[in-house]
């Protein structure tokens, strides 16, 4: 953990701030592109994290990466200390599964989940798309082969007894592609897996056509949840989208961004974290929109990958797991 490639510059500054450099534990984590959600999570976090730098003697920095597969690439070539990693590659990592085909990342530890990745469902209201059902029969986009929102739609789907190749005419054409296909008619809904606000789905909602997000049903949110493990119960905040049809929080489902580490990173590094993060939930949810939602009940779910024990120490003593 120590990291012994420090530029002297950076020891000096340490050593007239009076803190011993040599003790400092300089933690780095992997997000996303700078225009996402991830990277700037993961300032918020690195700015609580840092403001107990004297206290810990840990100072945590954050990197924009390529997202979820990189980062878990670099946790187990210790290159990244922490990770934000998308729920459902948390799993196909830890399980041999999707890029790591037969080569499981046993070293993979889950830490906490933060933001959901809602499964967003847009439709046009003249299209009289009120539940998951009312799609049957209708021009919907599910996203392009390989996508996770395609994934995810076909999912729902088959939760739902719907067979997308009879019941629905299916697009498969990119998010940024099919705000401007709804509002010019040439669609009538359209899937997106995504943290909330969005910039296409502003531009949806902001159109001359009016548009309303469709609910997924308890139920189907609790199969969902039940057969896959990554999945978790979301739902999208509409007071962040003047315009939008719906009057109230609407419910679904989704992935959740989690945050990722090692077993070869230290207990106590982890369990500060954990624990400085979760005694600053409030603040935590100030920094960022898509952070508005988060608890500390919601950020222990969609974890797939076996907890770091440094942050299991802290939700045993927080008494969030049972002992």
């Amino acid at each position: 953990m120590k990291r012994l490639s420090i530029p002297i510059l950076a020891l000096v500054f340490f050593t007239f701030c009076g803190v011993d450099a040599f003790a400092v534990d300089f933690v780095t984590m992997g997000t996303g592109g700078v225009t996402g959600v991830y990277y700037p999570t993961g300032g918020a976090i690195s700015k609580l994290v840092n403001q107990k730098r004297k206290e810990y003697n840990l100072r945590m920095t954050v990197e924009s990466t390529g997202g979820s597969v990189f980062n878990v690439n670099s946790l187990m070539n210790s290159d990244l200390e922490l990770g934000i990693v998308q729920s459902d590659l948390q799993y196909q990592a830890y399980n041999g599964q999707g890029d790591w085909e037969g080569k499981p990342q046993k070293k993979l530890r889950a830490v906490f989940a933060i933001h959901p990745e809602a499964v967003t469902i847009l439709a046009a209201a003249d299209s009289n798309i009120k539940n998951v059902a009312d799609m049957k029969g209708k021009v919907v986009n599910i996203g392009a082969p390989g996508t996770g929102q395609r994934v995810n739609a076909l999912d729902l789907f088959q939760a739902a007894g719907i067979d997308p190749e009879k019941d629905l005419r299916i697009e498969g054409i990119k998010p940024a592609e099919a705000a401007g296909m709804l509002q010019d008619g040439r669609i009538d809904a359209f899937f997106y897996t995504v943290g909330h606000p969005n910039g296409s789905v502003k531009e949806a909602v902001a159109g001359a056509r009016k548009v309303n997000f469709v609910p997924v049903s308890e139920n189907l949110v609790q199969k969902l949840t039940a057969e896959q493990p990554y999945y978790a119960p979301a739902e999208i905040p509409v007071n962040q989208y003047p315009g939008v049809v719906n009057t109230e929080n609407v419910p679904t489902f989704g992935v959740k961004a989690t945050i990722c580490s090692s077993s070869d990173v230290s207990e106590d590094v982890i369990y500060k974290i954990t624990k400085t993060v979760f005694e600053n939930i409030d603040e935590l949810r100030k920094l960022h929109p898509a952070l508005d939602v988060l608890t500390r009940e919601n950020m222990l779910q969609g974890l797939s990958a076996p907890l770091h024990p440094g942050a299991e120490k802290y939700f045993r003593e927080a008494g969030l797991i049972k002992k």
